[in-house]
Parts: structure tokens; C-alpha cells; sequence
């Protein structure tokens, strides 16, 4: 017995460090999972009903909306893109005030460099964490679409990893702004004069060729975007390959030069 103890010991003592830091997360997180997944259920299915079903009624039936969105139903234009909308306020949100509270409240960061894991270990295994929680609100928003004729398609077994990506292109950036931070005196403008103008005027509500011509170039260079025309790629088709691959070349940018900050921003925070 005592021998199987050691070599379960040994074998999670070798394992990649940013997993020990991700596995501490998914030990409180398990505890609350289900209410995430129902949270991510109703939030969608909410807005669906209001924005979706409601608002579509109206665009579907007015005289411009073949000439717009063609053969697509305004519900499905809205629905696809809430798999990117969601995963871009879940993670901003957990990238602000929960990762803040490993810094500043908790010290859950600052206890974990006392042990041979480093800040760049403790960044790593925050992005597998955010990864994760992103994972679970594009798994929730798919449930919800598979509810309805317009969406239930095979592309939502695809559009949860479009979540991941847009989330990790919203998180990693925030996050690598949040381990510069001692308050979350800034968190609510970054809300205010970036997340929320992104939803508004990021593609989810209405093709962005709607917006005016100056404002447009400014939408292109969003992460919102991306992610909104990926998942709704997915989802409904009509994208080229070449199409979809600047979308998603786009979005792994975000998430790569979001990381590198990320990791320089723990790791002078830590070491301080």
C-alpha cells in the first residue's frame, strides 16, 4: 500500500507543472460546475428568445433581409454567434476579478511560487483553466441551439472549440493586464469602453458591413469578430477555407501575444 502511495505521489509530482496549477482551479471549480453549465444554458436560451426569436420575427419578415443575410434566418445569424459572445464575457470577467483575487486576495499565486512551480508555470496553468471554462459555455450554447431546426447542425460538435479560442483571445490579453494590477479600479471600463462596444458593434447582432464605412475597419481588427465568423462558419457553412483560416489565424495571434504578456506580466508581479 505504502509503495502504490509513493508512485501515485511521484507520478503527480512529474507531471507538467501549469497541470498541478489548472488541476488546483478544477479542484474548487467541480464543486460548482453544474450551476456554470446551467448558467451557460439559460443565459443563451434567454437571449435567443428575446433577440433570436423576437427581433427575427420582425428582420425576417422586412423587405431587406434576403438582400442582407440571404438565405439565413436571423435566428441563426444571432444564435451562432453567441458561442463567441459568451466566451468572451465569461472569460473577461474570470481573466479580471477571479484572477485578481489569486494576486491580491486570496494570495493563491503568491502561495504557489513558494513551491517549485514558477510564474510562468502559474500563467500556464491559468490559460488551461480559462480554456476550460470556455470549453464549458460553448458546450452550454450548443445544447441550447441543438433545440431548434435552424441550428441544429453538425457544426455545433466544432463551434465549443471557436468558444475556446475567442475566450483565450479576450482572457489571456486581460489577464496579462490584471497581473499588473493591485485594484480592479480599471476592470468596469475595460467592461464599459471595451467589451461591451465589441458586443454591440462586433458582427453578433448584424453583419458589420452594416456599420459605417470608417467604422468598419475598426470591427476587422476586433477578436470579437473573428470568433463571431468563425463559430458562425462552423455552424451554418457558406465561409471559404481561406476565409476561415484568417479567422482563425487572427484569433491564435490574439492568444499567443495574450500568453507571452501574460506570462511577463506574472512573472514581474511574482518575483516583486
Amino acid at each position: 500500500m505504502g509503495a502504490v502511495m509513493r508512485s501515485g505521489m511521484q507520478r503527480r509530482l512529474t507531471s507538467w507543472a501549469p497541470v498541478r496549477v489548472y488541476l488546483r482551479d478544477w479542484t474548487f471549480f467541480r464543486r460548482m460546475w453544474w450551476s456554470v453549465m446551467l448558467g451557460s444554458i439559460i443565459q443563451p436560451l434567454l437571449f435567443l428568445l428575446g433577440v433570436g426569436l423576437g427581433i427575427g420575427e420582425l428582420v425576417d419578415n422586412g423587405p431587406a433581409a434576403a438582400n442582407v443575410l440571404g438565405d439565413t434566418s436571423y435566428f441563426a445569424f444571432y444564435a451562432t454567434a453567441l458561442f463567441a459572445t459568451s466566451a468572451m464575457f465569461v472569460l473577461s470577467q474570470e481573466a479580471m476579478w477571479g484572477t485578481l483575487d489569486g494576486f491580491q486576495w486570496s494570495s493563491a499565486h503568491v502561495a504557489m511560487i513558494s513551491t517549485p512551480l514558477t510564474p510562468t508555470d502559474v500563467a500556464i496553468g491559468k490559460a488551461l483553466h480559462y480554456a476550460m471554462r470556455a470549453l464549458f459555455t460553448g458546450v452550454g450554447v450548443a445544447l441550447v441551439l441543438a433545440l431548434f431546426d435552424d441550428t441544429r447542425r453538425v457544426g455545433l460538435l466544432l463551434a465549443p472549440f471557436g468558444s475556446v479560442l475567442t475566450g483565450l483571445a479576450f482572457g489571456l490579453p486581460i489577464a496579462a493586464w490584471t497581473g499588473s494590477r493591485t485594484t480592479d479600479a480599471s476592470f468596469p471600463a475595460i467592461l464599459r469602453f471595451g467589451v461591451i462596444p465589441m458586443f454591440l458593434f462586433g458582427g453578433a447582432f448584424y453583419p458589420i458591413t452594416q456599420l459605417p464605412g470608417w467604422l468598419q475597419p475598426v470591427a476587422w481588427i476586433t477578436p470579437l469578430w473573428h470568433g463571431v465568423e468563425l463559430c458562425r462558419a462552423m455552424v451554418l457553412g457558406g465561409t471559404s477555407p481561406a476565409q476561415m483560416a484568417m479567422h482563425l489565424g487572427v484569433l491564435l495571434a490574439f492568444c499567443s501575444l495574450g500568453l507571452f504578456a501574460m506570462t511577463k506580466t506574472f512573472a514581474a508581479r511574482l518575483r516583486a
